[in-house]
């Protein structure tokens, strides 16, 4: 598969374009140095950086014990695994809240049917 459809399937796991080139690389490459990826990419260092927080903030990257200011990708299998377990939490919260959200939909379409 090319590194152009993992992008594309990374994008439509709610990545930015940039963010999916940042994992991309970082999974190719290896532990990386914010200097290199920046230079790799072609990213200012503040954008960079703002983007690796993003993510490792998500789990999908971290930061290296052994170099603190080196970063690595997470497996993709792993950041799959993520990927599913955020989406069933969020299904499973729109499921609790089902009845209120058709409720609270009934008396706005209500309301505006009154109107007409």
């Amino acid at each position: 598969m090319s590194k152009e459809w993992m992008e594309k399937t990374l994008i439509n796991l709610g990545f930015t374009e940039t963010d999916a080139d940042v994992y991309l690389h970082l999974s190719q490459e290896g532990p990386r140095k914010i200097e290199d990826i920046a230079k790799a990419l072609k990213l200012y260092r503040k954008k960079l950086f703002r983007i690796l927080k993003k993510l490792q903030s998500k789990g999908i990257i971290e930061t290296s014990q052994k170099q603190p200011d080196s970063f690595s990708a997470l497996p993709f299998e792993k950041v799959l695994d993520l990927f599913i377990k955020a989406n069933l939490d969020e299904a499973k919260r729109v499921m609790k809240n089902k009845n209120e959200l058709l409720s609270a939909w009934r008396s706005i379409t209500e309301k505006d049917e009154e109107k007409s």
